[in-house]
């Protein structure tokens, strides 16, 4: 691809300049493209100045693809692009079929091309990782078997003299049970010497065993070998991503190649309440203290894209497009990418007047906060808060959304509001809409009742 030899100076100053991330383009970027094209004041256009060497039209044609002025030629192209940037965090939005997974995987493959792999991922290729064994003979032990083969599960322990994969070593269930009983109601156990119902050799198998516990006669009694429904299936796995994403994040030397997270879509198959959660969560682990592991995340969700720049506020924000066959372009998002808000506003409004308060709205609650006062110019979601007549510094609302939108949710049993709970709830959300004029189309007032 060849230099822009000429660029007008309004496409020139609103395309290229005036950038959402602009400190970073300054202090990248500015200086190279200012030494490399002059302006000509009558044409009122920049022009590429003549005899520059191949190295410096490829620093040019390299900036312009960055700021989304030209486009990437390839994935390969923008996988080598991002591990040239310094941000700890980067956020992609794309929609399905984009090339999301692709663009993890090409992120992934980049450091295997120099002998060294850097990148534990999450996407479809992890969820393949995991296949069920239905035991149709005897339709008596269900187990979700695992490609013990994987690099994903741990190369053999360092400190083993058994020779033992790391995985088997290092506690895995309760590691994974601490993440999983914030979702879930069901229980589990790792089996690393399973040996599959209907195989007669003697090999082995990693494997899965879930446990529920039911009332049986009136007596509590825990069922082996249960089938998890699709979406518990899903929820496990990135519990079991999450565990080892601990323990690379709290520098187990047996994950000390780890440089890079890369997760795309982790949320596929949850509803839009467990989405805050699950981002939630993710977030604070890796903000932990001490992390420097880089991580890129990908998704089509934009509620999910949302929570994670609010809370991620550092993190290079981008929008992934595709441009016929082989082409793509990377555009700088805002600091309120979608307004997703409007629709979450509808729906806090609605369970209000259903009286079905859960814990979860909450968590929903801050979000729509957070992104309000992002949008007026605040700094703090409790600019957005009106305050009681008698708490001019708004501590006790500010108090009740920051200890309620921090609690652990399971995603199939919602734990429903303190009737205390409830009425805080109402009056916050009651005082914001009356403060922050919606469409009354949309988010009509509410009822009588419940005011």
């Amino acid at each position: 691809m060849e230099a822009i030899q000429q660029i007008e100076k309004e496409v020139y100053q609103k395309s290229i300049f005036n950038k959402p991330n602009k400190k970073e383009f300054d202090r990248f970027y500015k200086v190279i493209l200012e030494a490399n094209y002059v302006y000509d004041n009558q044409e009122l256009v920049y022009n590429l100045k003549d005899d520059l060497t191949d190295e410096e039209i490829a620093n040019i044609i390299f900036i312009l693809k960055s700021v989304g002025f030209l486009p990437f030629e390839s994935l390969d192209e923008i996988s080598r692009y991002i591990r040239t940037l310094e941000n700890k965090y980067f956020l992609f939005f794309a929609y399905n079929g984009t090339g999301k997974t692709r663009l993890s995987m090409s992120f992934k493959d980049e450091a295997k091309k120099n002998g060294n792999a850097d990148t534990l991922y999450f996407n479809a290729f992890t969820e393949d990782l995991f296949t069920w064994d239905n035991d149709l003979d005897k339709d008596e032990q269900r187990v979700l078997l695992l490609n013990k083969h994987s690099e994903f599960f741990g190369s053999r322990d360092v400190s083993s003299s058994d020779g033992k994969r790391l995985i088997e070593t290092l506690d895995i269930d309760n590691k994974i049970r601490v993440l999983l009983n914030r979702y879930a109601d069901f229980n589990f156990l790792t089996l690393f010497d399973y040996e599959k119902a209907d195989e007669n050799d003697d090999n082995l198998y990693w494997a899965v065993k879930f446990i529920r516990e039911e009332i049986v006669d009136g007596t509590a009694e825990n069922i082996e070998f249960i089938k998890v429904s699709r979406g518990e299936e899903n929820i496990f796995i990135w519990c079991f991503f999450l565990a080892i994403c601990q323990l690379a994040i709290d520098g187990e030397e047996n994950y000390n190649w780890v440089k890079y997270i890369y997760i795309d879509d982790p949320i596929s198959s949850l509803d839009d309440n467990n989405t805050i959660a699950v981002a939630s969560h993710l977030s604070q682990m890796l903000k932990k203290e001490g992390n420097n592991i880089k991580t890129i995340i990908s998704s089509h969700h934009t509620l999910f894209f949302n929570v994670m720049c609010n809370e991620l506020k550092k993190a290079n924000r981008y929008f992934l497009s595709k441009l016929g066959e082989s082409n793509y372009t990377l555009t700088n998002t805002t600091d309120t990418p979608f307004f997703h808000h409007v629709s979450l506003i509808k729906d806090l409004r609605n369970a209000i007047e259903s009286g079905v308060l859960y814990t979860y709205h909450f968590n929903i609650l801050r979000s729509v906060l957070e992104k309000t006062a992002s949008f007026h110019g605040f700094k703090f979601f409790s600019d957005c808060i009106r305050p009681l007549e008698d708490d001019e510094d708004k501590v006790l609302y500010t108090r009740m959304v920051n200890i309620l939108s921090h609690g652990n949710y399971s995603l199939y049993e919602p734990r429903e509001m303190l009737p205390e709970n409830k009425k805080y709830f109402k009056q916050i959300f009651k005082d914001f809409i009356t403060n922050y004029q919606f469409n009354p189309v949309i988010i009509p007032a509410l009822t009588e009742e419940q005011n």
